[in-house]
């Protein structure tokens, strides 16, 4: 028999909120964030951070724009405890910021808790407990009564100790922990007596938080969860409301987004992501959800290597490449229809005007990317990324026809080796084939001059073997293919030409294009040098020489 079976798990039960407004609500303003990654974040790791770590971590996040971040849980680690008093002591903690720890609804460990944040500026104390049915009924075993009697007996102690401490300015949470699996009402009930606990007794806004611990709905249920909660405690006007979403469903992006819409102030979350089982609410994401909605999400996100290196360095996970906004190939495209639109869109964006760019949602070079890794070749690319790096990289403009041609011997480079082909080796495939060819006829010197037509005298050297060719035509280039048909025996015609410049000044060089028909077969001519003429007569004979090789090869077999 499967061990794969569905019927062992039941349905969500929705919210009954008949008149629920979050759907047609709009997010216009970024949320409080407050950073929980040096704790929460931190007990998810298979190795915790070093203080140093924690310290790296703590400056990038001042540095990002945080004004709440959860430094610990001083109560239940000497690490976490030193920590604090280090962030104290030494006066690391901005005066615009609270920093946050975590404390059990336990006498002893808020008394600990205070100790350890004695002589901060601001600090906010986190009291929690579990709520849901689960844990009351199976882990504590412990009525409604005896939950609610943990909480507020912890909430009288926060206030107690607190008064020890005048100096400080503190603000109170909490959280009822595993808010997804407790009864709605239940729920309301205990945050009203928590708060007829603390209402009288101080001047700041008391933070309710509300955590999906597991995340165990889809985030619509989750959304009428926190308008319904909203609709039914004492209150409001007193309170922030915060969210701590988790992403066991993978949803909880999603849910933090309609718990904002349903009313909720205060999101919490960590960088990227990292957090138990398959981790908390990624702020970097909601955050640049937000940018590109263009809504500030008051955090500096500009240097996101920058976010995505210390992350890496203090957690020891890896960030996968497809990570929203900060995998490396996020912005990357290897379909040939997709870098075809992203540079006909990237040559039509004005700057100051909306972005308005095909597959890319946000400008990369507002994270710190440039524009290197928009585009990249495999196997599966097509004309316009190989278009797009040779002009960015190298400057060469192919017109669609030399593109045609070129394209194909990237697509056969790339078919062979199976790996992706570099920026570096579609530009040495580009010389191998144009520029650089071995074994081939170049360029000597040639001398010009007018009888009725052009006359042009020029010698071909091959390895060690010289060809001088003489003749007439319509002009210097029309001259040089009526002595190569007759020095060779080809038909040759010329079926298309563009040039350019590579770049500006009198030094500037030209690059020539030729596209011909030499024996029923077509092929691409390029050439670069000063002197534009010069580069015509080269591409031509670059396009002549493709035709010997083969020929050459023909009679060998």
């Amino acid at each position: 028999m499967s061990t794969f079976n569905y019927k062992k798990y039941q349905a969500f039960q929705k919210v009954h909120l008949p008149n629920r407004q979050w759907p047609n609500n709009s997010i216009s303003q970024a949320p409080q964030w407050c950073s929980v990654d040096l704790r929460d974040g931190n007990q998810a790791l298979i190795e915790p951070m070093s203080v140093e770590q924690k310290k790296t971590l703590f400056a990038l996040l001042v540095k990002l724009g945080f004004k709440q971040i959860e430094v610990g849980f001083p109560a239940a680690s000497t690490t976490d405890y030193d920590f604090v008093r280090w962030l104290i002591e030494t006066n690391q903690i901005p005066e615009d910021v609270s920093i946050q720890v975590l404390t059990q609804a336990r006498s002893g460990l808020i008394e600990r808790t205070f100790e350890a944040l004695a002589g901060a500026k601001n600090a906010i104390v986190h009291l929690y407990n579990s709520t849901s049915r689960t844990q009351r009924e199976k882990v504590f075993k412990l009525d409604k009564a005896g939950i609610i009697n943990i909480a507020v007996t912890g909430a009288k102690e926060l206030q107690r100790q607190a008064e020890c401490y005048p100096e400080t300015n503190w603000q109170f949470q909490y959280s009822p922990e595993s808010f997804t699996g407790t009864e709605l009402d239940f729920s309301v009930e205990i945050c009203n007596a928590v708060v007829a606990q603390w209402r009288p007794y101080t001047n700041n806004k008391i933070i309710i938080n509300i955590p999906a611990t597991v995340e165990m709905s889809m985030p619509n249920v989750y959304a009428d969860q926190i308008e319904w909660f909203i609709q039914h405690i004492d209150h409001r006007q007193d309170l922030v409301i915060s969210q701590h979403t988790h992403n066991d469903r993978g949803c909880g992006i999603a849910a933090a987004e309609l718990g904002q819409l349903a009313g909720a102030d205060r999101v919490e979350g960590t960088l990227l992501g990292n957090g138990e089982r398959t981790g908390n609410m990624d702020i970097v994401t909601m955050a640049m959800n937000l940018y590109s909605q263009g809504i500030n999400p008051e955090l500096d996100l500009a240097n996101i290597d920058e976010i995505v290196q210390v992350v890496k360095h203090c957690t020891q996970l890896p960030v996968h490449p497809r990570h929203p906004y900060v995998g490396e190939l996020v912005f990357t495209a290897f379909s040939g229809s997709h870098q075809d639109a992203i540079k006909k869109c990237l040559e039509q964006q004005q700057a100051g005007a909306p972005w308005d760019v095909a597959y890319l949602p946000i400008d990369p070079s507002d994270l710190g990317r440039d524009y290197q890794e928009v585009i990249r070749i495999n196997s599966q690319s097509g004309k316009g990324g190989i278009a797009y790096i040779l002009e960015r990289d190298y400057g060469i403009q192919l017109p669609r026809w030399a593109l045609i041609e070129f394209s194909a011997v990237v697509q056969q480079d790339a078919e062979k080796t199976g790996e992706e082909i570099t920026p570096e080796k579609i530009w040495q495939l580009f010389q191998q084939t144009y520029l650089k060819q071995s074994h081939a006829y170049q360029l000597g010197h040639y001398q010009i001059s007018y009888q009725q037509q052009e006359h042009l005298q020029v010698v071909l050297q091959r390895d060690e073997q010289t060809c001088r060719i003489e003749a007439n035509g319509n002009g210097a280039l029309a001259a040089f293919v009526n002595g190569l048909q007759q020095e060779f025996g080809f038909t040759i015609e010329v079926l298309d030409y563009t040039e350019h410049a590579l770049s500006r000044g009198a030094e500037a060089e030209a690059v020539c294009y030729i596209q011909t028909k030499i024996a029923n077969k077509r092929y691409l001519g390029v050439a670069i040098d000063k002197d534009i003429l010069t580069a015509s007569l080269k591409a031509m004979l670059c396009a002549l020489n493709q035709e010997l090789s083969i020929s050459a090869q023909l009679e060998m077999v």
